[in-house]
């Protein structure tokens, strides 16, 4: 039986079922079709890692930094995405965006970040 390709129009023979010519006329069908839709679960995840590494990269230009925790949250970080975490030799957690890592910590009473730059010596 003959039918068009959802996704090139082109002719083909197969399954009564089969709507795409080519497993790449199907990958590309469905890339397209989630492209359009803007608010996917990815892209929400996506944009947020983007925006917490641009403010790491912003506040942190010497590769060590400490910020107040409300300054960063206040522009929209959310510590919640990251894209990895490393724990030191004293046992602390650092989270990463990518190549920009924080630390929660308390000093002087006040909540902040201490911001680092992923370096050779912090793993493989």
């Amino acid at each position: 039986m003959e039918r068009k390709c959802v996704y090139c129009k082109e002719i083909f023979e197969g399954r009564v079922d089969k709507k795409y010519c080519s497993a790449y006329c199907r990958s590309a069908w469905y890339y397209h079709q989630h492209k359009e839709n803007k608010n996917t679960q990815f892209k929400k995840i996506d944009r947020q890692l983007k925006q917490n590494r641009k403010l790491l990269k912003n506040y942190n230009k010497a590769g060590l930094a400490t910020i107040r925790k409300e300054t960063l949250l206040a522009e929209g970080f959310n510590p919640n995405y990251f894209t990895h975490y490393w724990k030191n030799k004293k046992g602390e957690v650092y989270l990463f965006c990518y190549e920009f890592g924080f630390l929660s910590t308390v000093q002087n009473g006040k909540q902040k970040y201490l911001l680092i730059q992923w370096q050779s010596y912090t793993g493989n």
